[in-house]
């Protein structure tokens, strides 16, 4: 009997022993490689119709911090663009920009009678206050032309621009700085 009690005893000690073997192993062992990490899901936003239309468009400003000129994104409407891209583009030249960093080289007044693409070159015939209300010097007259020249040319099919002034070629700024004899081509 006392054999069979030490029997039993070593058993059940066995046995306990290796039940905290057994919860030992399965708590800390093999731990790390049960790790998951749950990760909050959040579904796409859907695109709306007016969001799948729009582009970015690069319209150049002067940047009044470093006095040259400087891109500005625009978000527009593809089908906006797509009924006259040209004018379009040439009428955010003109206007104010978004960032109060950059201000327009466009002298005042100016208006957009139209422009034609011949092969790869953009005719942009602007009226009279381009040149009359322009400030002078080179180098605020290059920045408006190639405000205008940088603009037109981020579209793929303008390589050059030539500026018409009431529809005459060859003008110039009234201090004749800088005319307009030749086709602009774009300058980074």
């Amino acid at each position: 009997m006392i054999k069979n009690k030490k029997i039993k005893g070593i058993i059940i000690a066995l046995v306990v022993i290796a039940i905290l073997v057994g919860i030992i192993i399965f708590l800390f062992w093999g731990k790390d490689d049960e790790v998951t990490f749950v990760e909050e899901y959040t579904p796409q936003e859907e695109i709306s119709m007016e969001q799948e239309r729009q582009t970015i468009v690069s319209i150049y400003y002067n940047n009044k911090e470093t006095n040259t000129l400087m891109p500005e994104a625009r978000l527009i409407d593809v089908k906006e663009l797509a009924k006259n891209p040209y004018t379009m583009l040439l009428n955010l030249v003109i206007s104010e920009p978004k960032s109060d960093k950059l201000e327009t080289v466009i002298p005042e007044g100016t208006q957009i009678i139209n422009v034609e693409v011949k092969q790869d070159t953009a005719y942009v015939n602007l009226s009279s206050e381009f040149i009359k209300n322009h400030k002078g010097g080179a180098e605020n007259e290059a920045k408006t032309v190639y405000a205008i020249v940088n603009t037109l040319t981020e579209l793929n099919e303008i390589n050059s621009v030539r500026i018409l002034i009431e529809g005459e070629e060859n003008k110039s700024f009234t201090d004749e700085q800088i005319n307009f004899k030749e086709n602009f081509v774009r300058l980074d």
